[in-house]
């Protein structure tokens, strides 16, 4: 592999056979991140408070490999009803302030029954 995979315990644990981020020597690839906090329990409340669950994850992660969210440069958010759009938006509003590239897709069912996910790719 020409990467090294990033973990650190500041984040939801993954959920499957997969690292929370490929660093490599032009980028840093998060997995998707869900409302979780560090221990793995869920995150409850409203869609503002899960979308700040996932970005605090990212930013953890991200520490980790020796980055910031100021450095993210695409984000992929994942919304089980886009009836959360303009709430998700919010939230996400209040951290990437440098607006990076984003796709935004409705899905049917994410992991753990979760209604948001975000991944992003960051800069080293």
């Amino acid at each position: 592999m020409s990467g090294t995979p990033v973990y650190t315990s500041k984040a939801a644990p993954v959920a499957g056979p997969y690292s929370q981020a490929i660093k490599t020597p032009t980028a840093i690839y998060c997995s998707g991140q869900i409302p979780c906090d560090a221990q793995g329990n869920l995150v409850e409340g409203t869609i503002q408070e899960k979308t700040a669950a996932c970005i605090g994850n990212l930013k953890a992660v991200l520490g980790e490999a020796g980055s910031e969210i100021a450095k993210v440069v695409k984000v992929n958010v994942f919304l089980t009803d886009m009836a959360n759009f303009a709430s998700m938006n919010e939230e996400y509003a209040k951290w990437f302030t440098h607006k990076p590239a984003r796709s935004c897709v409705a899905v049917k069912q994410l992991p753990k029954g979760v209604d948001v996910e975000i991944e992003c790719i960051a800069l080293p």
